[in-house]
């Protein structure tokens, strides 16, 4: 009887414990990336007075662009390594009318060493 009442027991501490954060780190959970990868070296190129054709090729094509309009490009890359928070890199691209560079948006701001 005695023998019941510790596997009972034990059962039940494992079934409480099985969902404990602890336990999470020792479950593998790969990497996910999404988007567009930027490289500091590739964005340092972007200047305003570039053209829309310039711009894709330097970064390629946008992950998105206006819904409403092509004056607005956004290039976005959002990283979950396994089990850290996630990092996300915003570059918007705002261009005028004849489809020149006119304004650069990068947040937050890509360095050298983060490539």
């Amino acid at each position: 009887m005695r023998c019941k009442t510790l596997t009972a027991a034990a059962v039940a501490a494992l079934m409480l414990t099985a969902g404990c954060s602890t336990l999470e780190r020792v479950v593998y959970r790969p990497d996910i990336n999404q988007g567009n990868y930027l490289v500091a070296n590739d964005v340092a190129k972007i200047h305003t007075g570039m053209t829309q054709q310039q711009v894709a090729y330097t970064l390629g094509t946008p992950m998105m662009r206006d819904p409403f309009g092509s004056n607005v490009w956004y290039y976005v890359f959002r990283e979950q390594p396994g089990h850290e928070k996630v990092k996300q890199q915003t570059l918007t691209l705002t261009f005028d009318g004849s489809g020149v560079l006119t304004n650069i948006d990068n947040k937050p701001a890509l360095s050298s060493n983060d490539s």
